[in-house]
């Protein structure tokens, strides 16, 4: 794994989990995968609306 790879901890409810890694296997990709894609077009979308998000 890069080093500049973060590591983040959710909670979330078992049955959600449970639903999303079933989403995740039938889009073969692994749960955190499957997360990472829709952070990616969660913020591509956000960035549409609002403008480049940029940090000093």
């Amino acid at each position: 794994m890069a080093s500049d790879m973060a590591k983040f901890t959710l909670r979330a409810d078992s049955e959600l989990l449970k639903k999303f890694r079933f989403v995740a296997e039938f889009n073969a990709r692994s749960a955190n995968r499957e997360l990472e894609v829709l952070i990616k077009k969660h913020v591509a979308e956000f960035e549409r609306e609002h403008g480049r998000i940029t940090f000093d």
